[in-house]
């Protein structure tokens, strides 16, 4: 026996309908016209500050080569305004202008080598896609934390290298296709999942932030775990590979260090949700110890 529902309802209901698609489409736009009108503001007040205006740098130096540079001391740099102007830029331009002996990393200056990443005001942060508008004056640059200093902002990465190779990060699996010519397929789904973490360009950033790192010399850090979760997670690699990044992962010094602080998630400038990816990889741990009988 079938119910008719009456036409009055189903009217009311379309009309409900479309009154929530209309607020909804409402909302997007004035979150667009917000956007628009902070992104004019922040152009308006640039273009206000006078060709003359300096931004104010306080660089930290060392030189232990140089018996008169061994003491650790702030230098300071007045950089002349430019529209746009990074970090890594105001750097190069005290280091042609004021002196050549400044020291710092930098390649492809547009956040994908990850060679300059700084711990700028307080934060870790890429040299080459931080705005000296964004930031307050005196601006504060000094080399990543939690790292033996070299020369000025250049910090010895070996170790963070150790370990992100510790973890084998290479794709490896014992099953191909049968044709020479033919693709190791992946689903979309299982492709989405591992996206995010195939963003890593190694700079170090969240490795510097995390306090159990700083503490811990032989904790793998989050940079080293999401290099393994982005294969421990991808179905073309066998169980048993995986079973072999899980044992990596699982030993005293692995995923069980990490206190879930998210420091790492909010310094890492390509958006990476390390600390979730950590605890999905503890999650996997635990199933893979579990026994059913």
């Amino acid at each position: 026996m079938s119910t008719q529902v009456p036409e009055a309802v189903e009217e009311e209901s379309a009309t409900e309908t479309a009154s929530a698609g209309k607020q909804k489409r409402d909302a997007k736009k004035r979150e667009r016209a917000e956007r628009v009108q902070e992104q004019r503001e922040a152009e308006a007040a640039e273009k206000a500050r006078s060709a003359d205006d300096t931004f104010h740098l306080k660089v930290f130096r060392y030189d232990p080569e140089v018996p008169e540079k061994q003491e650790p001391r702030f230098d300071d740099f007045h950089v002349p305004y430019k529209q746009g102007m990074t970090v890594l830029d105001a750097l190069m331009w005290a280091r042609d202008h004021y002196d050549s002996s400044l020291t710092f990393r930098h390649s492809c200056r547009q956040a994908i080598c990850g060679s300059d990443a700084l711990f700028v005001n307080g934060s870790q942060r890429l040299g080459c896609k931080t705005q000296l508008s964004d930031l307050s004056e005196p601006i504060r640059v000094e080399p990543l934390p939690h790292a033996d200093v070299v020369k000025d902002l250049v910090v010895d990465m070996e170790h963070f290298y150790d370990q992100m190779e510790s973890v084998e990060p290479y794709f490896q699996t014992n099953s191909l296709p049968d044709g020479e010519l033919d693709e190791q397929r992946q689903t979309r789904e299982n492709r989405e999942k591992v996206k995010m973490s195939t963003r890593c360009i190694w700079c170090s950033a969240c490795m510097s932030s995390c306090n159990i790192a700083a503490g811990d010399n032989e904790y793998l850090g989050p940079a080293a775990i999401n290099k393994a979760y982005r294969f421990a997670m991808d179905e073309r690699e066998g169980e048993d590979m995986k079973q072999r990044r899980l044992e990596i992962l699982e030993q005293e010094h692995g995923v069980w260090r990490c206190q879930t602080q998210f420091s790492c998630t909010e310094v890492c400038p390509k958006d990476i949700p390390l600390t979730e990816h950590i605890q999905e990889l503890k999650r996997e741990a635990i199933k893979n110890n579990l026994k059913f009988w």
